[in-house]
Order: structure tokens, then sequence, then C-alpha cells
């Protein structure tokens, strides 16, 4: 081989090795990488985790393109919540996401005090100690709240409206939720001065589920309201089917629960808040920092009615709320 064509070829070899990434103790990812964190089940979740990859999208980023993913979900089982959240810090992500409230945004603030954790949540952050203030969270966490708990007076509110000759009102909660103790409290709050009665009825399994509703062939059914923990939205087929079996008046924090046959709902669109959850993620990816990114939080609520769940019920929908119905299910 003649020299210039010798060199030639060293200069080529030299320039498809700088083009690649070293392969030793000094390489770098390839992409950025996400740790998706939820204290729920995938199945049930791909409508929000689909609006969250939409927000993701509007800032330029797109699973397996140019960023990777590490899902793990708790599927209803809250105290796996830490490991799991270990396992993602492990895996040395760049943005911890977290869904399904309180519980994972504490895991996940745990484990790190430097990646930086993007939650969505239903529940007070600044209250449950997760950041500072909601203009200025500090620290390494920011995220998209959905004020659900504070919507519980509203939802009895359209409960007794619903139901007026109804005494009784039930409150299915689920014990191993850390907002649980504050949901009773606000029920109870806003049932008292109506005179009405508020029933707690618990569970937190299946199982424990279609024993609650088993506990109205004795008494007077009443009405029922269904917290918005995310065993009671995973579960939002079997909650539905059960309140069209024992005839029961049901009010839901989320509209994927009355199109899944629940009779009505009211609270935050699920689908904006994971989206901006999106959003906020590819902004930390391009080098946001999340202590300058305020919580976000809902300024409009949805309320949606499911005119074929009030069918089979028997049960005529008052018109004053189907006038404020953002939502008619025929």
């Amino acid at each position: 081989m003649k020299r210039r064509e010798f060199n030639t070829l060293l200069g080529h070899a030299a320039a498809v090795s700088a083009a690649w990434p070293f392969r030793g103790g000094a390489q770098q990812k390839a992409m950025p990488l996400i740790g998706h964190l939820s204290a729920a089940s995938h199945g049930p979740s791909a409508p929000g985790l689909a609006a969250f990859h939409q927000g993701l999208g509007e800032a330029g980023y797109v699973e397996g393109q140019n960023v990777a993913f590490e899902y793990r979900w708790a599927e209803g089982h809250y105290d796996r919540l830490p490991t799991l959240a270990n396992e993602l810090v492990g895996r040395k992500v760049d943005v911890l996401v977290t869904r399904g409230g309180y519980l994972p945004a504490r895991a996940a603030k745990t484990s790190t005090s430097t990646i930086p954790i993007v939650f969505s949540s239903g529940s007070d952050p600044v209250g449950d100690g997760l950041v500072t203030s909601l203009a200025r969270p500090g620290g390494n966490l920011t995220g998209v709240i959905f004020l659900n708990v504070e919507l519980i007076p509203k939802r009895v509110e359209l409960l007794r409206e619903l139901v007026p000759q109804g005494e009784v009102i039930s409150f299915l909660v689920n014990p191993n939720s850390a907002n649980t103790a504050r949901e009773m409290r606000d029920a109870q709050d806003a049932a008292r001065p109506t005179g009405t009665q508020l029933r707690i009825l618990k569970a937190s399994t299946e199982r424990e589920i279609g024993d609650a509703f088993s506990a109205f062939v004795n008494q007077p059914p009443g009405a029922l309201l269904v917290s918005t923990d995310p065993l009671f939205f995973d579960r939002r087929d079997q909650v539905a089917a059960l309140a069209a079996r024992h005839a029961v008046p049901v009010i839901y924090g989320f509209r994927e629960c009355a199109i899944a046959g629940g009779l009505i709902s009211y609270g935050s669109n699920l689908a904006v808040v994971f989206r901006q959850a999106g959003v906020y993620t590819g902004k930390i990816l391009k080098g946001a920092k999340p202590a300058d990114l305020p919580v976000l939080q809902p300024t409009t609520f949805e309320l949606v009615v499911n005119m074929k769940a009030a069918k089979a019920l028997g049960l005529t929908i008052p018109p004053s709320i189907l006038a404020r119905a953002d939502e008619v299910i025929e």
C-alpha cells in the first residue's frame, strides 16, 4: 500500500472514531433517560401516559428517537414505591416523573435530592412537604396538581342535588392512601350542614371493593362518593359495574370514570395535567431547573354526566346539573 493511501485510510478511521461515542468508562448515554414511577397500573393509565408523551413531544422529545424510558408500576401496592424509586435512581435517570399522588412523589424525593423530579398529584404539595411554595418550589421537585381533595365538598354538594331525598352518603376510601384522613374530614364537614349522614367504606384491594358494595344490600344505599385514589381509578370498570348492579348513584373525580360507565364526575382534566407534566419534563431535559418552574394547578374543572348510567338507574338528572355539564354521554 502506498504511503498516501495509508495516510488517507488512517485519517478516515480517525474521523469515524471521533463520530462514535467512546465505549470505555467515560461513555455518555446516547440519549437522556426518563424514569417513570406510578402508584397505579399500566393498562388503566394508558390515556394519561399518552397525554404525557404528547406534552413531551411538544418539547421535542419522542420515546425511542431521542429519549429513553424506564417504567415502574406499583399497581396499587404503595409499599413498593420506595424500592421502585430507588431502582430508578440507581439507573441514573436524568429526570424522575411520578404519577398517582403524594406517595410516589415522596418516595422519589426520599430517594434523591439531586435528580430533577416532576410530579402529578391531587394533594397539596406544600402541606405535604414536597415543595417550599407553588411559585418557588425550591429543591429538585416541581410538577402539576389537580386539586382533587379540595373538590370533595363540591362533589358532596352535587350528590345532594342529584339525590335530594337521600339521607346517607357513603364514601369509598383507600385506608392505605396518604390523603384518606383529610378526605374523610372534608367530606364530613361538607355533609354535616345538610344533615346528611356520612358512612365510610374502606377498600384497598379488588376484593374489598366488592365487599364494600355488598354493604349496600342490608342498608339504605343513598348515594356514593368515590375517592380519587389511584386504586379506584385503576378499578373504575369494576366500580361502575358494581354501582349499576346495586343501583347506587355514584360521583367520581375523573371523566374517565364516567366514560367507563359511572354516573357523574367532577374534577380536573387529567389529559391536560399529564400533558403539562410532559412539557415540564422536556423543559428540564433542555436545562431548566425544577426550582425555577412553578407548580401548576388547574383553573377550570369539568362536569361529566353519563345519561346511559342514569337511565339504567332510573334516575332523572336535574336540569340544573345538565345545564352546567361540560360533557353529556348519551
